[in-house]
């Protein structure tokens, strides 16, 4: 059996900077980084241009292909609305990966085909992808490597001191064979200590080294581009399985593949007919059926769960295991990007939301800075959200019915759609909030001013007729003229100001007094009030 498995992780960036910072080039430019920008494929050397590249690309609609590969500038231009927004560095000194799995202690080592982070630019998110590769594995093997290699850390932890749905060991190796990084679930204490101080859960060590210099955001140690997690340990994934009996495959395996549930010999879970239907229906796609060569190639599988996309085919089938331009190829370009897409969307939506959570629960209606504090924030992640939406929104992104449709699963499974209309709706509504403080504000003010405006209206007439002439002013001594300005405008002075603290009562003076049918008794009162 040839396993190809890939492992998804969408991380939400708290670095600082603007909105449109390129968190991809601040990431590398950090020293002893082992990450590399990737420059783009697409604006090389046409002789290296190969037919997967030019399949990969015509796949997608005209929008996904500018929001993928840009507009013929490359990626190591700097990114702005003419370029692609997508940053990716990637790192090439792990070779393979020693896995022990659970509980038999079962060892066996992947070779990795490539480890990849991708950032936005507008978008304070990372995705690591990291794709590793079986060959000659049993269907125990596959599903367990599955079940349990992309976690973060452990669920809880077995009688044995091993973490639960983790593997034994995790070892990454260089090409020479050294061990460069190591698991550590079973070291109860280190998880413990860190949810109890921070209430965020620790990551394993083979992902803090895998990831650095990105630090998660309560670690102690230093780290200009920090990060939280944003969803559950299980990393999404997809697999890609080419099998020489496709049809030895039980229903229940086909569940727990779909599933990505682990084997039965790690899990007591079964299944009835009605469930295993049930799931068939649920998530499984039609079968794929190819015609080349002027042979008809079928028996492709395909389940999509949201969490994972695998597919299953034949080993036998020369079309399926092509890697240039058969399905492999359609596996880890079309595939991949559109699983990428989904889990991008999703996991912006999710930060979106969680961004609006702690921006919410810092404001005090009463307290004036924080409801300023709240005006920016608000400003920022809907400037962020609009970017978001008109850049990096799709309904659609193939034309080519086998990708549209899996998409359209896709976003389906996650929920994508219906996020959507909740955070733009949250987004309305506090937007609507600030709107109705604002007018508020405003009308309390045009209340004052008013007051104020009215009384002013007696300072005004009685300085007319002052300035009338009535009195000979000019034979006043120049001290005694500024004796007398002093005198009118200090009493002047303390009205309007005394109108300005007492303008709510006056402008209740005010109205009762232009309403007819208030008695001259409640007039009076309104007036003793203020």
């Amino acid at each position: 059996m040839q396993f190809r498995h890939v492992v998804v992780w969408p991380l939400r960036l708290m670095a600082p900077g603007a909105p449109t910072a390129d968190f991809g080039a601040l990431f590398v430019e950090q020293a002893g980084t082992a990450w590399k920008l990737v420059d783009d494929e697409y604006t090389g050397d046409p002789a290296a241009f190969q037919e997967r590249h030019y399949s990969e690309f015509v796949a997608f609609l005209p929008p996904v292909q500018r929001f993928l590969y840009g507009q013929g500038l490359g990626r190591l231009v700097t990114p702005g609305y003419g370029e692609s927004p997508v940053t990716t560095a990637r790192r090439t000194d792990v070779h393979q990966v020693r896995l022990t799995l659970a509980p038999l202690g079962e060892v066996i080592t992947l070779d990795v085909a490539h480890i990849d982070l991708y950032f936005f630019v507008d978008i304070p998110l990372a995705m690591l992808a990291m794709e590793v590769v079986g060959h000659n594995m049993t269907v125990i093997q596959a599903q367990e490597s599955m079940y349990q290699f992309g976690r973060a850390y452990p669920a809880y932890w077995e009688a044995d001191g091993s973490g639960g749905h983790c593997p034994l060991r995790v070892e990454w190796l260089s090409g020479t064979g050294e061990t460069l990084a190591t698991s550590d679930y079973e070291d109860k204490r280190k998880y413990l200590e860190t949810v109890c101080r921070h209430r965020a859960p620790a990551i394993a060590t083979h992902w803090e080294f895998l990831l650095s210099p990105l630090v998660i955001d309560h670690a102690d140690q230093a780290g200009g581009l920090r990060f939280r997690l944003l969803e559950y340990n299980n990393m999404p994934l997809l697999t890609y399985l080419a099998m020489s009996d496709v049809n030895g495959l039980t229903r229940a395996d086909r569940a727990r593949f779909a599933l990505a549930s682990g084997s039965a010999q790690h899990t007591t879970t079964s299944f009835s007919d009605q469930e295993l239907t049930e799931l068939e229906a649920r998530f499984g796609y039609a079968q794929a059926r190819e015609s080349r060569g002027g042979r008809d190639w079928g028996g492709i599988h395909h389940t999509v769960s949201g969490h994972a996309l695998v597919v299953i085919g034949p080993a036998g089938n020369p079309f399926f295991v092509d890697a240039e331009r058969g399905y492999l190829a359609r596996f880890r370009h079309q595939h991949f990007l559109a699983f990428l897409i989904a889990h991008f969307h999703r996991a912006t939506l999710l930060m979106l939301s969680d961004w609006l959570s702690v921006i919410m629960g810092r404001l005090v209606p009463a307290d004036l800075g924080s409801t300023g504090t709240f005006r920016t924030d608000m400003r920022s992640t809907l400037e962020v959200f609009l970017r978001f939406s008109h850049r990096y929104w799709f309904h659609d992104i193939a034309d080519h019915v086998q990708t549209r449709d899996l998409f359209n699963l896709l976003r389906h499974r996650l929920r994508i759609d219906e996020l959507f209309v909740e955070l733009r709706q949250e987004l309305q509504d506090m937007n609507q909030y600030l709107e109705g403080d604002v007018a508020r504000r405003q009308n309390n003010s045009m209340v004052r001013l008013t007051v104020v405006t009215t009384l002013g209206l007696i300072g005004t007439v009685t300085t007319g007729l002052l300035g009338m002439n009535l009195i000979d002013w000019s034979a006043y001594q120049p001290l005694t003229k500024v004796l007398l300005f002093v005198g009118f405008f200090t009493p002047v002075s303390v009205l309007v100001l005394l109108s300005v603290v007492r303008s709510s009562r006056l402008s209740v003076l005010l109205d009762r007094l232009s309403d007819e049918k208030v008695t001259l008794r409640d007039k009076l009162r309104a007036f003793g009030d203020i």
